[in-house]
């Protein structure tokens, strides 16, 4: 059985570096069943290193395969079904414990999960996990942003936090982007704030230069503004988007406008203090 499950998670990586999904979708079947009838999908201590190992394998290409098809909720499920082996990891003291987890990819999938946490918006459980690493890393005279993976899902949240949208897109399109995972799950991120910042843009201006819309929006192209605009139901005419007018803010002075503008780009867009004016 150890040679079956072995040739799966070798042919496993196989697959994931050539993105054949049903090949790995056939292989994972096969590779949880072989573990399931060895009441190996859920480790104890007793569990031999070796099929830890193997399990803990087939369980991390399948969340890591999740990620390379955007699939969130089929990648949260893998995230919860590993935390067993990782308690185990954690807790291992003796040689024969840590031989376990010579490979394992614990700090990249929790990387990679603070990262859709993240994107979700979900701040507190956020903070549930990071705690729990910040408290395992300090008892080993560490620090959580030693891991690459661990880092870079904290330096973005905290220039969330302190509304650096431009900091966010920089470093989503950085080369310190830790794997090609975490990149389609920054994708997700930068998305997220895109559709803030138009949310943030409708309700403090009556329009503004396509141009300048590209660098607000963090856009790469005035095309890709236009196709933007197109699918939230902005208008184009004449070079400019010009947003929905609500009753309610039909109603406002132009000084209220500007105010509003001004509060907003200061607060939550700080790079665009860089652009030219636009109201």
């Amino acid at each position: 059985m150890a040679n079956d499950l072995r040739t799966v998670v070798s042919e496993l990586h196989n697959a994931l570096s050539r993105n054949q999904f049903e090949a790995i979708s056939e292989l994972l079947s096969r590779g949880k069943r072989a573990l399931l009838l060895q009441n190996a999908l859920i480790p104890t201590p007793s569990t031999p290193a070796e099929l830890i190992a193997l399990a803990r394998e087939v369980l991390e290409l399948g969340a890591l395969a999740s990620i390379r098809q955007t699939d969130a909720p089929t990648f949260t499920r893998y995230y919860q079904q590993l935390q067993p082996f990782y308690d185990l990891e954690r807790d291992s003291t003796n040689n024969a414990g840590a031989a376990a987890f010579q490979n394992s990819q614990r700090s990249k999938i929790t990387g990679l999960y603070l990262l859709l946490l993240l994107s979700m918006g979900d701040s507190t459980s956020f903070h549930t996990v990071l705690e729990g690493l910040v408290e395992e890393a300090s008892l080993k005279g560490k620090s959580v942003e030693d891991d690459p993976f661990i880092k870079y899902p904290v330096e973005l949240e905290r220039n969330l936090m302190e509304g650096s949208y431009d900091k966010v897109w920089r470093e989503t399109n950085s080369e310190r982007v830790p794997s090609e995972e975490f990149a389609l799950f920054s994708n997700v991120l930068v998305g997220t704030i895109r559709s803030e910042i138009a949310d943030c843009s409708e309700k403090a201006y009556p329009s503004l230069p396509i141009s300048n819309a590209k660098n607000l929006l963090f856009l790469e192209s005035e095309g890709a503004v236009i196709e933007f605009a197109q699918q939230r139901g902005w208008v184009l005419r004449d070079g400019r988007i010009y947003f929905p007018v609500e009753p309610e803010s039909a109603a406002r002075s132009e000084k209220d406008i500007l105010v509003a503008s001004g509060t907003i780009i200061e607060n939550a867009i700080g790079y665009a203090r860089e652009l030219e004016t636009i109201v």
